[in-house]
């Protein structure tokens, strides 16, 4: 089984083979590049974009191949008003315009604002981008990349990046979110028959 053949190894191993992957994918790498050059607070490329993007690599599939979107995560608390954001995902949309995919902006630190409304649950009042990739439904999905001020891409993973190189969703039962973890692992499984999803 060739695609699994970083599964099971250290995390620093699966960390650098991570990082060549997604900066080494034409559309990741133009994302993150603009995403920089965009110049958010607190800002991460997050989710399917990155994990997808590996799974291509490893199943020999092009590049965008199963990717709806890219996620743009940023954390900015001086503002909290849906206009404000809405400023930000204008500016965002002609920043990135002509970038292969649509790019997704949410500033995690309103998320608590609107999550109970459409999810009918609440959600904590996150203090950064990164802490919020570690309420996804799935572990697998929990993974973020950004440029640290010395240029070198950095990654955010809180729970590891095993489920990834072995292809398998995880639940992440820290939120009652078993419909999001059960509906996205559908939908992957669609698109890399190889992937198992552990059940919630």
């Amino acid at each position: 089984m060739d695609h699994l053949r970083y599964s099971g190894l250290p995390f620093e191993a699966q960390r650098e083979v991570f990082l060549d992957i997604v900066s080494a994918d034409p559309l990741v790498r133009d994302a993150v590049v603009r995403a920089r050059t965009l110049a958010l607070p607190d800002w991460l490329v997050v989710s399917g974009a990155l994990y997808n993007s590996v799974w291509n690599h490893l199943t020999g599939k092009p590049s965008g191949y199963g990717i709806k979107d890219v996620d743009l995560f940023y954390f900015d608390d001086s503002d909290l008003s849906y206009e404000a954001e809405d400023a930000v995902i204008r500016r965002a949309a002609r920043h990135f315009e002509g970038l292969a995919l649509p790019v997704e902006v949410r500033n995690q630190a309103r998320v608590h604002l609107w999550y109970p409304q459409k999810f009918g649950q609440p959600c904590p009042r996150y203090t950064s981008a990164s802490e919020s990739i570690g309420y996804f439904a799935s572990k697998t999905h929990a993974v973020g990349v950004r440029y640290d001020a010395d240029g070198q891409l950095e990654l955010v993973a809180p729970f590891g990046l095993d489920d990834v190189f072995s292809f398998r969703i995880t639940p992440n039962r820290v939120t009652d979110n078993q419909r999001t973890h059960e509906a996205k692992g559908k939908r992957a499984k669609e698109n890399w028959p190889e992937i198992a999803v552990v059940p919630w």
